[in-house]
């Protein structure tokens, strides 16, 4: 089999002296592993084109391996450099790989997912949107295009769309308000308030073309991301250690700025 399609590298390891290994999305067969055959070569055209965080246009065919493609021709589309002058925008790019890594289909096309990522990237590396809300904003969609969409129509006790009151429940994906809230749900509890509840069900319901299309104060936006991180935590039952460490450098980065405006 030969094939042309559109995939961003997610992942990249060396093979030997010469070749490397990438793990990519692509538009038609959604996360492959693929072999780049003397991508270590300076002269090779496809090194550049085939590095991670690199949006190109793929020639490929499979190998003796079902498992594994070699990437015949590589041409760039977008190489998101402005990405590597932010070490924080850059870590947070990394997470997104580890994210698609583990939640976009397997040999099925995944252009809404791979569409998703990108507009983030592009969104990312213009500084055109808070981190934060593209954070949640592809969490969420990304989530929810893997089968773990949660129900934010309304309070899953009453049935009422919005009150002052307003709880997300991260362990099971629902909304309540706080005449509905039972002693069982208390623990794992958040109280939202209007704006981000909105925002919430925003990253879940809004249109892909709108998805990034809404504004929030910090403090709430940072609220949105404890909603969204805590419910990809229940329902994966994993951690991302490029989510760590890109919480860790933001904080790093944070109180850096902090001490030189003192």
């Amino acid at each position: 089999m030969r094939l042309t399609t559109q995939g961003l590298i997610v992942k990249e390891q060396t093979v030997g002296e010469k070749d490397k290994l990438v793990t990519a999305v692509t538009t038609d067969l959604g996360v492959i592993r693929a072999f780049v055959k003397g991508a270590k070569n300076i002269k090779s055209p496809r090194g550049a084109s085939t590095q991670l965080l690199c949006y190109s246009q793929l020639v490929i065919y499979s190998g003796k391996n079902q498992d594994t493609y070699i990437i015949d021709e590589a041409k760039v589309i977008d190489m998101f450099s402005k990405l590597r002058r932010n070490v924080e925008n850059m870590c947070l790019a990394q997470y997104f790989c580890e994210l698609a890594m583990h939640l976009c289909p397997h040999g099925q096309p995944a252009q809404n997912c791979l569409k998703i990522i990108l507009n983030g990237l592009y969104l990312l590396s213009e500084n055109k949107r808070s981190p934060l809300l593209i954070k949640a904003c592809v969490e969420m969609r990304l989530m929810c295009y893997a089968g773990y969409q949660p129900e934010l129509t309304m309070c899953s006790g009453c049935g009422c769309y919005e009150s002052d009151n307003m709880y997300f429940i991260p362990k099971s994906g629902i909304l309540t308000c706080d005449k509905c809230l039972t002693p069982q749900q208390l623990p794992y509890a958040l109280l939202l308030g209007k704006g981000v509840t909105r925002a919430l069900r925003h990253t879940v319901y809004a249109e892909d073309g709108k998805l990034f299309s809404f504004n929030l104060p910090e403090e709430s936006l940072i609220l949105l991301n404890t909603a969204t991180e805590q419910f990809m935590g229940y329902m994966l039952e994993k951690t991302f250690q490029t989510l760590s460490f890109y919480k860790f450098m933001a904080g790093v980065l944070r109180n850096s700025a902090k001490r030189n405006m003192n």
